[in-house]
């Protein structure tokens, strides 16, 4: 009969081997760098790159644990930023700026939206086919907006302050007042339009010149100082997500999208990735030779100098206290 004996060596090598994978899944697991990244609303199609770099592991091929943290309308994203309760914030060109203005600490490392998501959109068939042609006219307009692109508009278009009107989180006071034009994103209230029966006029203000840039990440100086190996890491495979997610398959991305915001329809989200696509939201010449996320000392400088032209900031300021170039123009994602 044979005998049942098994060494201790045997039984350790065997159990070893049969353990291994689980372990080194978990060791490696633990040898991820957190990170932790806050978006100011819900999970939408305009921060997809985020979301397919996660799904897709990206992060995880960058060595980086990255916990996406949603917003929403009582929440501040700024504050939460200053407080030190997130590595990284997502904002535009305008807020590091007036971090500068202000003194207060706050770096852009990247830029994956080469264009504004703002528009202003008007009712069709009214003679609002221009920003011009909406002088006179009631515009409502957000607390956010009237400081940032607002200025621009009345300074190049002639618009004036008394056309502001209370901004309401809904279409219902647009749909009701064919003479009322309202802010909104492209990847989001021209599509809520369209589905209440009314095929707007947009105006993509970025078409009209608005350089400021969109889906900014914005980390803390100590960060950049200190973890500059985290910083680049995060920088390139986020780029890498947003290539994926805007010229490739989304589905991964939009998973993840869907499952901290339930409410979005696969129509509305088809949609927002359509026109990223379409009105060429992540590319211009620098993105071009330099790679997603591109930015440049002369695009900052002349939004900036807009800014402050329209007395949105103050003269005097140096922009490239804002930003840093040293994570990007590197080609990590080219299309």
């Amino acid at each position: 009969m044979p005998s049942l004996h098994i060494s201790r060596r045997t039984f350790v090598g065997a159990t070893g081997a049969l353990l291994a994978p689980a372990f080194l899944a978990e060791a490696r697991a633990q040898s991820l760098t957190p990170v932790s990244y806050q978006i100011g609303w819900l999970p939408q199609p305009d921060k997809g790159g985020l979301y397919q770099a996660l799904a897709t592991g990206l992060y995880r091929e960058a060595g980086l644990d990255v916990e996406i943290r949603p917003g929403g309308p009582q929440l501040n994203v700024v504050q939460i930023f200053m407080a030190g309760r997130v590595d990284f914030a997502d904002t535009d060109s305008f807020r590091p700026l007036n971090f500068v203005k202000e003194g207060l600490p706050g770096i852009a490392v990247a830029a994956f939206g080469q264009k504004s998501l703002n528009v202003m959109m008007s009712h069709p068939g009214t003679g609002h086919d221009t920003l011009a042609a909406l002088k006179g006219k009631p515009v409502l307009v957000s607390p956010i907006g009237r400081t940032t692109y607002w200025p621009w508009l009345r300074a190049k278009f002639g618009l004036s302050d008394d056309q502001i009107r209370p901004y309401a989180f809904n279409l219902a006071t647009f749909l009701a007042d064919s003479q009322i034009s309202r802010e909104g994103f492209i990847t989001s209230e021209p599509f809520d339009a369209r589905k209440a029966g009314m095929t707007p006029v947009v105006h993509l203000l970025a078409d009209h010149g608005y350089s400021n840039y969109s889906n900014v990440m914005l980390a803390s100086p100590k960060m950049v100082a200190d973890r500059p190996g985290v910083v680049q890491r995060f920088v390139d495979a986020t780029a890498r997500g947003w290539k994926s997610y805007v010229y490739g398959d989304p589905t991964p991305g939009n998973a993840l999208i869907k499952k901290g915001n339930p409410d979005l329809t696969d129509e509305k989200i088809a949609y927002a990735i359509g026109v990223m696509r379409s009105a060429r939201i992540l590319e211009s010449p620098d993105a071009a030779s330099g790679g997603i996320g591109a930015m440049t000392d002369a695009r900052w400088k002349t939004f900036y100098d807009e800014m402050a032209a329209v007395g949105a900031l103050p003269s005097g300021l140096d922009p490239r206290k804002a930003y840093t170039t040293q994570f990007v123009n590197k080609r990590a994602a080219v299309l």
